[in-house]
């Protein structure tokens, strides 16, 4: 590769950190560009121009911008299909699909609750928010019945998509970490025999322990 590809954004974002632990996997080089959200700078001209609706992360590999984490991954695996863990999106339609659901399963059901989650006990406490213990325990219920649902598919497979490790897998370790490590939520996933097995093989991957130093030293 000639240029890295560029991540603006920190690491401790969570979208953030879902483009990074995919190029490690995908043994892409990238440069993080910072983003100083605290002084607006996600909101000014020159990075409206690559992220139109002013969040993280924005994406730039040579020409090309890209916005919305899930979409970047996708382009990351695709374009760099030889390079690194060559399995991550699959290699046919129906492994794609099959990847596909999953992905959308973590979008619409297990992160907007467990985003919810970490923002109410992670996050809002940093921010000297106050707590909303009816939006914590709304979306503890509703957590915890995604991650049933998880329970019942990881006893028939290894991983949401399959034996094999992809991208499903990991675009859930952004907001699982910070509710098993930075909150006391953790038993959701820990109570579950399927599910505590499954998190604890993803979480161990070098590539998201990577991701964790980012966190760690941004």
């Amino acid at each position: 590769m000639a240029t890295p590809v560029k991540v603006y954004g920190p690491p401790l974002s969570t979208a953030v950190s879902r483009v990074l632990v995919t190029l490690l996997e995908k043994d892409v080089p990238f440069q993080i560009i910072p983003v100083d959200m605290s002084k607006g700078e996600h909101k000014k001209p020159d990075y409206l121009k690559i992220q139109p609706f002013g969040q993280v992360p924005a994406f730039q590999d040579e020409s090309i911008s890209l916005f919305e984490s899930r979409s970047i991954c996708r382009y990351v695996c695709e374009k760099y299909a030889d390079r690194g863990y060559k399995g991550l999106y699959g290699t046919n339609p129906l492994e794609k699909a099959s990847i596909d659901q999953w992905v959308e399963a973590e979008g619409q059901s297990f992160g907007p609750s467990s985003g919810a989650l970490v923002f109410q006990l992670a996050f809002a406490p940093r921010m000297n928010i106050p707590q909303d213990q009816g939006v914590i325990k709304q979306n503890e219920e509703k957590l915890g019945k995604v991650l049933d649902i998880y329970e019942q598919r990881l006893g028939e497979s290894r991983f949401l998509a399959g034996d094999e490790l992809t991208f499903a897998d990991l675009s859930h370790l952004p907001n699982g970490d910070y509710l098993v490590n930075a909150t006391d939520k953790g038993h959701l996933f820990t109570s579950r025999e399927n599910v505590g097995r499954w998190w604890n093989e993803i979480s161990d991957r070098e590539s998201w322990k990577k991701v964790i130093e980012m966190r760690k030293s941004g």
